[in-house]
């Protein structure tokens, strides 16, 4: 795991380009801690910082062809490399280095830009050809790895996190109102949009290529949505394990400490099984847990260590140590992240990082198989959408009236999220369940100048252009289409990846291994969501090797009591961030918004826990980057 960057001077000043590119770099320095390498052609550099995972001995990056022509740096792991490696050996190739940074080089010369659906893996990577003077950059199918992005017709830059971009002269601070609105809306900024102006994010399963101020932008890969039949659930379910078990196996090489992040769910103890069968009692598991009970997973996990006699790790910390981080962990993120969750992920990198360099983590299955709560809602809101109006409007007034409870996903909580998001088409539904503030909220909090640049932009148009890509009419289907690309991708991967990076911890996601995917979305939709049965192909896949208890357990997040703490423990960081001299200078929200809904909330009076943490994580950003 590494961090990448590299960019392109128009004016060709070769000492501005050497320290730069050296600074990028240096920005990158928790991604990659134990090395440096950088390129130099003409007016184009590019460099890595290394995290030492396979061949420490001569895995350096950058990395040639034999001919010196071509010239690659990867932040990421190409699992399939010792298959890819011999495959081209047969085909006359030399290799100098034991490394799947290598490969990529000889089968570029192979095969080219078609190289990309031969790879498994998660990956952003830059090859460049000396003699054609074009760089080819490349992102991995579900987006696991990231890649930013700078064009301006004569200069071009490419990184993988945003603060290493701000370093280069040709790019301003200047924010994207676009990109702020579907941050108020979804909590995340998605993809190609970013917060910054002329600064995208390379989606997932893309390509681009750069030669002669010329830009090309391509897509090589996309989730099929078309249904295969298959004799028999058993063959589904047999052939179901048999991708789990080898998407673990091959994840497990390294040359370095290795383990699992274990919860006690299902999807990480799948994880422990397969990786048991494979290492045995060298298998070696992390979690951590919190003295509030609402956070105590404990017996769970005790389940799981005892019947594989695993070598568990797990440490207690207080509600005061992780709130103590939020100042650090949100200085590292350089794009407003409202997504809570990220805080627990940062302190159980930090701690597994004692003792492993890579980690293997469940995410993914929530968004493959139905998962989440949110899927058996969908079902019950088109029986409630059936009820007459007057029925509904009378539900809505007794829901919206019941006493507020800050208590981690409490009955009035979701009973109101509920009501407040049955009116919108089922494909918008999700992102007003899941999200913070709606389209009608959202102008009414942005001062006038930043409204100015949102004329006419619809805040569900990356919804919809997303959706394009599904030829599908099931309507549960499009939402799990639309939950892998937007949800996944922008928030649930950006939040691993930040916070193992941040720990100099990689993190690597068997579930998401392009096979798999391929494989679920290939089966109809019962197989993942039974009438109200979540992970139905999960559950009874591992019905005869996992017990019970874990296989039926409710579904539980991350979650963090923020309602709770803005009245207590967050009180004097909240009122830091939301002083109203401060809010009307930097001249972005509606101060007397902001009051309210603060005021509504430290009275009781209404729970407006995301409205409030989705505002503090942008201004502790804006703290950071737009001072």
């Amino acid at each position: 795991m590494c961090g990448i960057a590299g960019f392109v001077d128009s004016l060709n000043r070769s000492s501005y380009i050497k320290k730069k590119i050296s600074l990028m770099l240096d920005h990158l320095h928790k991604r990659g801690p134990d090395e440096k390498g950088t390129f130099f052609h003409n007016n184009f550099t590019f460099g890595i910082a290394r995290l030492n995972i396979i061949d420490l001995v001569t895995g350096s990056q950058p990395v040639y062809s034999e001919d010196k022509n071509l010239v690659v740096v990867l932040n990421g792991e190409i699992y399939n490399f010792p298959h890819l490696r011999t495959e081209l050996i047969e085909k006359k190739h030399k290799f100098y280095t034991n490394s799947d940074t290598e490969v990529l080089v000889h089968m570029y010369e192979e095969y080219g830009k078609e190289m990309l659906p031969r790879l498994n893996g998660m990956f952003s990577f830059a090859i460049y050809d000396k003699k054609k003077k074009e760089l080819f950059i490349a992102r991995d199918r579900i987006g696991i790895k990231p890649l930013y992005y700078y064009f301006d017709r004569k200069n071009f830059a490419f990184a993988s996190e945003v603060k290493s971009l701000l370093e280069l002269d040709f790019i301003s601070k200047r924010l994207e109102p676009k990109a702020l609105a579907n941050y108020l809306l979804m909590e995340y900024v998605p993809a190609p949009l970013s917060i910054f102006k002329n600064i995208h994010k390379l989606l997932p399963g893309h390509f681009l290529v750069f030669k002669k101020d010329q830009l090309i932008i391509k897509k090589y890969w996309e989730v099929p949505n078309k249904n295969k039949k298959y004799s028999n659930f058993r063959e589904v379910k047999e052939h179901f394990t048999g991708l789990l078990d080898d998407a673990v196996k091959i994840r497990l090489i390294s040359d370095v400490p290795l383990g699992v992040f274990l919860s006690g769910g299902i999807d990480s103890s799948t994880l422990s099984l397969f990786a048991q069968r494979h290492l045995g009692n060298r298998l070696k598991t992390f979690s951590i847990g919190f003295d509030d009970p609402s956070f105590d997973e404990s017996e769970y996990i005790k389940i799981i260590t005892d019947k594989f006699n695993i070598d568990h790790s797990h440490k207690m910390f207080t509600i005061d140590k992780m709130l103590q981080l939020i100042p650090s962990v949100f200085k590292y993120l350089d794009e407003p992240f409202g997504d809570a969750s990220i805080l627990p992920t940062f302190m159980l990198s930090n701690f597994a990082r004692k003792k492993i360099t890579v980690a293997l983590g469940g995410d993914g299955g929530d968004e493959l198989l139905a998962g989440y709560p949110t899927y058996p809602a969908h079902k019950f809101a088109l029986i409630y959408s059936r009820l007459p109006e007057i029925i509904r409007k009378a539900i809505s007034r007794q829901v919206n009236n019941l006493p507020v409870s800050l208590k981690n996903f409490s009955f009035d909580f979701k009973a109101k999220k509920f009501v407040s998001g049955i009116d919108y088409p089922p494909v918008l539904r999700n992102f007003i369940w899941l999200g913070s503030f709606n389209e009608k909220e959202i102008p009414g909090l942005l001062s006038e100048d930043v409204m100015k640049d949102l004329k006419d932009y619809n805040l569900f148009d990356i919804v919809y252009q997303t959706l394009k890509e599904w030829k599908g009419d099931d309507v549960l289907e499009q939402i799990l289409y639309l939950d892998l690309k937007l949800y996944l991708q922008n928030d649930i991967l950006v939040k691993v990846d930040r916070a193992s990076m941040a720990n100099s911890l990689e993190v690597r996601v068997p579930l998401l291994d392009h096979r798999i995917v391929e494989f679920v979305y290939s089966l109809p939709l019962k197989y993942k969501l039974n009438f109200f049965q979540t992970k139905y192909l999960l559950k009874k896949s591992m019905k005869p090797y996992l017990p019970s208890k874990i296989i039926n357990r409710p579904k539980k997040g991350f979650g963090i009591p923020v309602g709770k703490w803005i009245k207590s423990e967050l009180k004097d960081l909240t009122f830091k961030l939301f002083n109203e001299k401060k809010i009307r200078n930097d001249n972005i929200f509606d101060y007397t918004i902001i009051h309210k809904l603060l005021k509504q909330h430290l009275e009781g009076r209404k729970d407006n826990r995301k409205q409030l943490w989705t505002l503090m994580a942008f201004q502790m950003w804006h703290d950071n980057y737009l001072k």
